[in-house]
């Protein structure tokens, strides 16, 4: 099929609860820009931290102290180690899911991060290990091996250091990509989560053997508060702030409607809903306290700006959790954490946009339509018609907005998407490409060429967001 512009590809085969009667004059402005202040004065703060957890090394080191190879081994060793437990601490506190850290950096950017930082954490843990294993076999004449003896026998707390270690390898294995398709979603979840057994086990070798925090003093004692404040920062991320807000809230299942034969959209009641600082485009970790669900929390963006009234999502059933919400009954209670994630109208850089959704992508950008300046344009790409969803709200939106939306329509080699899903084809449809911020949601085949196309066109790649959540 070839696109079409504003007008159905196809209907639905399920129905949509209705929108609320909303007319266009009621539709809220676009939301005003944030800007990436708060996103800039996060990166000075870690840049600043690394150099403080090195200086105190820098500072007790006399120069010409570094006669051998031995103290050269050992030097590395130690500032290795000092920027692993530095890096360590940066890493729980991602995971701490803490709302200042969600609403600044996004999901998509701290699964990035997080990534990118794990990898570089456990290379760190490992050269830090080796480094000093062998400057301290070479200053005591020993082989590797019973240098290694003499640590777990002979040195306090090194034991749980070389298990915390053991602990960062297998995660490490774990997080390749080709291991975790092959691993059931929840084996690697709790191997993942056991990551954080590293900072209990790492924490006593650092303060018992570290050369700049075993003696009493501020550097000791910044690395003791840099330990607290994580921490709290991961009980209040991960306990106190979703118990308040799902408390103050009390979320539950108000209706589940059919999308199409393999869509669903849940729509959630609660208390004080008008309260919820929500952005369209933004997800919450969504807990369904059913026998089926209670045990998983699986992310979801919202499908609907807030109203006050209801929320809800629009979720592809492609598993065993997602077939167990077509189940959900009225008055289901929900636990949630959230709002988080910037992939939203209040983060562009542009006062236009384009929104490009394949299938149930089209949730977090049909919200996200709704707080866009008038002349968004939306491209929806759908492999057939029964797989374009929430049709007549985009129509009404469409119109309330001044916005643009085409329906593509096909596999991607049939015309339709030929013709738009390519550099020269964007451009046609939109001459003004360039200067518009992109936002993209759906299979990680679509946005791989979407994103290729959106480059070879001249779009910069800060124009270019992108939304994933971590598993």
């Amino acid at each position: 099929m070839t696109y079409q512009d504003t007008h159905a590809a196809g209907r639905r085969t399920g129905h949509s609860a209705p929108y609320g009667g909303r007319s266009a004059a009621s539709v809220p402005p676009g939301r005003p820009r944030r800007g990436s202040g708060g996103r800039h004065a996060l990166t000075a703060v870690f840049w600043l931290g690394l150099v403080a957890a090195v200086l105190p090394w820098w500072l007790d080191t006399p120069a010409g102290s570094l006669a051998g190879p031995a103290d050269l081994l050992t030097a590395g060793g130690r500032i290795t180690g000092l920027i692993a437990g530095y890096l360590l601490l940066a890493q729980v506190l991602m995971m701490s899911r803490l709302g200042v850290l969600e609403r600044t950096l996004g999901g998509e950017r701290i699964s990035r991060l997080h990534r990118d930082l794990g990898a570089t954490l456990l290379v760190t843990v490992l050269v830090h290990m080796s480094l000093l294993v062998v400057g301290y076999a070479r200053q005591e004449s020993n082989s590797v091996f019973d240098e290694v003896g003499v640590l777990l026998t002979d040195y306090e707390d090194m034991v749980t250091a070389f298990a915390a270690a053991g602990v960062l390898v297998t995660v490490g294995l774990t997080a390749v990509r080709a291991v975790r398709r092959r691993m059931p979603y929840e084996l690697w979840r709790v191997l993942h989560l056991a990551s954080y057994a590293t900072l209990l086990l790492g924490y006593a070798h650092q303060f018992s053997n570290g050369a700049q925090l075993y003696e009493p003093g501020p550097v000791r004692t910044g690395w003791i508060a840099g330990y607290v404040l994580v921490v709290a920062a991961l009980v209040w991320g991960r306990l106190v702030a979703p118990l308040v807000f799902n408390l103050r809230h009390r979320l539950r299942v108000a209706d589940v409607v059919a999308e199409s034969p393999d869509s669903i959209s849940v729509y959630l009641t609660g208390q004080r809903l008008n309260q919820i600082d929500l952005l369209g485009g933004q997800y919450f970790r969504w807990r369904f306290l059913n026998p089926g669900c209670w045990w998983q929390s699986h992310p979801f963006s919202v499908s609907a700006a807030g109203n006050g009234r209801w929320l809800r999502i629009t979720v592809k059933v492609v598993g065993g959790h997602t077939a167990e919400l077509r189940d959900l009954t009225p008055g289901t209670g929900v636990w949630a954490q959230g709002p988080s994630g910037t992939f939203t109208a209040a983060h562009r850089t542009r006062e236009r946009a384009l929104l490009i959704a394949g299938g149930s992508g089209i949730a977090p950008l049909r919200a996200m339509l709704e707080e866009l300046p008038p002349g968004a344009a939306l491209i929806y790409r759908a492999r057939t018609p029964a797989d374009v969803l929430l049709h007549q709200e985009l129509d009404w939106l469409a119109q309330a907005r001044q916005a643009s939306v085409w329906y593509v329509v096909g596999r991607r080699d049939d015309p339709g998407p030929r013709q738009v899903m390519n550099p020269d084809g964007l451009r046609r449809l939109l001459p003004d490409l360039t200067r518009r911020d992109v936002y993209l949601c759906g299979p990680a085949g679509l946005v791989d060429e979407a994103v290729t196309a959106l480059r070879a066109a001249g779009v910069p790649r800060r124009q270019i967001h992108l939304t994933a959540f971590e598993l």
